[in-house]
């Protein structure tokens, strides 16, 4: 192997940051270096380190957010080596490994990483982590580096650690990192000219991208063509070869999920006499060299995951590029020579853009890292150096989908089966579903749909989830069906599954067990679902999958009311019962139906929202039944009891003494004190009744009296007594209803020769009299019955003895004989 240092371009720029960062790593474990695009850190680090003594025979593993950027990182230094990849640089990546014992620096990425140390925690043999393009803040880069700085905290004191980025906010990484020093580069960059152009119209991405290149094309050099994702790449492409390109221009794509091959095409160096445009996700936004290229053309857009907790889905979202990778892409334009940036939106929105992307960590899914820290053996997230925390709340959900799934125990441990889970690489839901299917012997189905659900591109935009898994069962296929083959024969090879054929019509079932709760079932109307989750959903009614009884949904939309199913497959209510019998529960349902006015009673079988089963419960227990017709008089109110005038003025009379003796410990008996104690005064009422039809013939002025002891009903009685006897021998009813006083209703002329108003409480309350006209109508309303006979008494003796001759009319009342009655006729 030539001198590390030697292979180094003499110019790389990154030279001049290296004797720093060196002495760097010599004194201390950490360092965060700071090096803008071109400078050559990605190449020049790791062969800078290889000398080192610290370092001794150990390996520099080396992280790259993406498969494409860590073979192209691999192989560029393993040319400047003058090696084959594998000798001294070699890569591991998903379903590739270029490595040999004689492999002193590995580039991997950082999913690769994260198994790696998990195994092996002390992470024996290597001597320094690079934890490159760190200012992405990809989830995994994140708990890599969290990982790393507690092994070195206890196993690994002497292990290096160094974060890399050119637009990364070097502070709080440094200040995570201990402190750790920081190195700058000043890089060397040509001068970039930004031109601004106008925003795409909706829906016209494509069109303006290609105006774009057609407009770049009138200057020098290759293009480089940021664009959100494959779709938007495709589709660019075939207006771009719809056009009539210069002589010589060769138009390829770039993207993660292209086969390496086309990668390697679009990286390489143009032919000569031949001009490149290369469309690329943001995935050539960093570590990436694409030789000749002059001219960037940016349509501002990038797509990331984000996770939705009220659907539990990760949903790939297009948002607006972050000024700082604006910024990285505009450098690209700038690698080898002066370029022109072309931006697709207008420069006074450029300021409004967001300063940097969100962190991964605070729009994922949680739920694989916290598998992640059990799997570490942690429980609580806060033990951990996150640069972002998780979200506490999010960060629990998913430990609760973790312990559904079996992953953790009830102390929130791992368990063996979340142990295996961890080890699968698939996300926590895929890794239970193949474990459980393995278990029942439909492993190789079960590893085919992971694998299916991880290539996008499989079978275009059917919703059928068995069309993508007859690509993967047929020999052949397109590149992504194919590379899913590869994964789900490494997956069975995991799970010691044999291969197989592949039957995809199990799907269903099998995917049921990654998502219980988005189970559909159809509704009456047509493509419309309910969700076990108790989310809707639906399907386009015509297609096929829209008159499917039951769906096993492995990907919807999160928009309310009702979602869209991108992605399902169908199932019986057998096979729905077989695979997730253990979470359908059997619930007897004793409820009042306000249609009926009674209590109906139902055995329903439920997984989640979904009633599976309904069927009527022969002999619901008594005490259901109670309880049901108790909370239908809840809803309906205490008006549908039979009330009747003595129960209505016992409950008066009740409060009416309650508020004379506010000491005494007397029962509240109105509406809102009876509703909330119906369990204890009406329950026992209620034994065989299943109606509010039923309940006409109850004594509600009995079942008051007992809410009341003996000594209270004699004290109710001597200070509340229902009725006065007046001086003409009538028993009058007293009216407890106003708020104030009682009110005693009486014909006037039975009053004669009373002077005194009659009294009650033992002579504390005077009752409010309403003298009454033999027509009785009232006359007069007062509480000093003396003070009438005295005064008014005789204007009301003038007005009415005229109008009720039959009446006595007494001019000295007090000395008149009380009557109930007229006169005589003739007298």
């Amino acid at each position: 192997m030539a001198d590390p240092l030697s292979a180094l371009p003499p110019d790389l720029p990154i030279r001049a940051a290296l004797p720093q960062l060196l002495t760097a790593l010599a004194q201390g474990s950490n360092a965060v270096l700071q090096a803008p695009p071109g400078a050559g850190k990605t190449t020049g680090v790791p062969l800078a380190l290889l000398g080192e003594a610290w370092l001794g025979t150990a390996k520099i593993l080396m992280l790259e957010p993406r498969r494409l950027a860590a073979r192209a990182a691999a192989r560029r230094m393993a040319q400047l080596l003058g090696e084959p990849v594998g000798e001294t640089v070699g890569y591991r990546v998903r379903l590739e490994t270029r490595v040999t014992r004689r492999t002193r620096i590995e580039v991997i990425t950082d999913g690769v990483f994260t198994r790696m140390i998990q195994d092996d925690p002390g992470l024996d043999g290597v001597g320094c982590v690079l934890f490159d393009e760190f200012h992405e803040r990809r989830l995994e880069t994140d708990l890599g580096l969290a990982l790393c700085l507690d092994a070195q905290g206890g196993l690994r004191p002497d292990l290096r650690l160094v974060a890399m980025s050119a637009t990364l906010d070097a502070a709080p990484v440094a200040a995570l990192m201990g402190e750790a020093p920081v190195v700058t580069s000043e890089g060397r960059a040509f001068p970039v000219e930004i031109r601004h152009l106008p925003a795409p119209a909706s829906g016209r991405l494509a069109e303006a991208v290609a105006d774009a290149v057609a407009q770049a094309l009138n200057e020098p050099g290759g293009l480089l063509v940021f664009l959100p994702g494959g779709g938007e790449i495709r589709r660019v492409q075939r207006l771009l070869d719809g056009r009539r390109l210069p002589d010589g221009t060769d138009v390829l794509p770039l993207y993660g999920d292209l086969d390496p091959a086309a990668q390697d095409r679009a990286l390489s160096p143009a032919p000569p006499g031949r001009r490149k445009i290369v469309l690329s996700t943001s995935i050539a936004e960093t570590s990436l060299t694409i030789d000749g290229v002059r001219q960037v053309i940016d349509a501002g857009l990038a797509r990331q995951s984000r996770y939705d907790p009220r659907t539990g889905m990760v949903r790939l979202e297009t948002s607006r590029v972050s000024q700082a990778g604006a910024t990285q892409r505009t450098g690209r334009a700038g690698r080898t020579e002066p370029g022109i940036a072309w931006r697709l939106w207008p420069e006074a929105q450029h300021r409004a853009l967001p300063a940097r992307p969100e962190p991964e960590i605070a729009l994922a899914d949680l739920a694989p890292l916290a598998l992640e820290l059990a799997e570490w053996g942690l429980a609580d997230e806060s033990s951990l150096k996150l640069l972002d925390p998780p979200n506490p709340a999010a960060f629990a959900t998913a430990r609760r989908l973790l312990a559904d799934l079996g992953a953790l125990d009830e102390a929130g441990r791992l368990t063996g089966h979340g142990r295996r889970m961890a080890e699968l690489g698939l996300t926590p839901r895929l890794a239970h579903m193949v474990l459980a299917a393995a278990e029942e012997g439909i492993g190789v189905l079960a590893t085919a749909i992971a694998a299916a659900l991880d290539e996008r591109d499989i079978a275009g935009r059917d919703a059928d989830l068995r069309a993508r898994l007859e690509q993967i069962a047929r020999p052949g296929g397109n590149d992504a069906a194919r590379r899913a083959r590869e994964i789900a024969r490494r997956l069975a090879r995991q799970l010691d599954v044999p291969w197989g054929a592949i039957d995809p019509a199990g799907a269903g079932a099998v995917l049921a067990l990654a998502y219980p709760d988005r189970i559909a079932k159809r509704r009456p109307e047509a493509g419309r679902f309910r969700l076990s989750g108790g989310q809707g959903a639906f399907l386009p009614e015509a297609d096929p999958l829209a008159a499917a009884d039951y769906l096993a949904v492995a990907d919807l939309d999160g928009q309310a009311p009702d979602a869209r199913i991108w992605l399902a497959a169908p199932l019986t209510q057998a096979e729905l019962e077989l695979a997730l019998g253990a979470r359908i529960r059997t619930d007897d349902e004793v409820v009042f139906e306000p249609a009926t006015r009674s209590v109906q009673a139902r055995r329903r079988r439920r997984l989640g929202a979904l009633v599976l089963g309904d069927a009527p419960l022969a002999k619901p227990a008594p005490e259901a039944i109670t309880a049901a017709l108790l909370d239908g008089i809840r809803q309906v109110g205490l008006a549908t009891l039979p009330w009747t005038e003595a129960a209505e003025t016992f409950r008066l009379r009740v409060a009416f003494v309650a508020r004379l003796d506010e000491a005494g410990d007397w029962p509240v008996l109105d509406d809102a004190a009876l509703l909330a104690s119906l369990d204890d005064w009406l329950a026992p009422a209620l034994e065989g009744k299943r109606s509010l039809g039923d309940l006409a013939g109850l004594d509600l002025l009995a079942l008051l009296r007992d809410r009341l002891d003996w000594n209270q009903l004699q004290a109710l009685d001597r200070l509340a007594p229902t009725h006065v006897t007046v001086p003409s021998g009538s028993r009058i009813a007293i009216d407890y209803s106003a708020d104030d006083t009682p009110v005693l209703a009486v014909k006037l002329q039975e009053m004669f020769g009373l002077a005194d108003t009659p009294t009650i409480a033992g002579g504390r309350v005077r009752l409010k009299l309403h003298l009454l006209s033999p027509a009785r109508r009232p006359i007069q309303v007062t509480s000093d019955l003396g003070g009438f006979w005295a005064g008014s008494y005789k204007a009301v003796r003038a007005d009415l003895r005229g109008r009720y001759p039959r009446h006595p009319w007494p001019e000295n009342p007090l000395e008149a004989l009380p009557t109930a009655r007229a006169k005589p006729r003739g007298t």
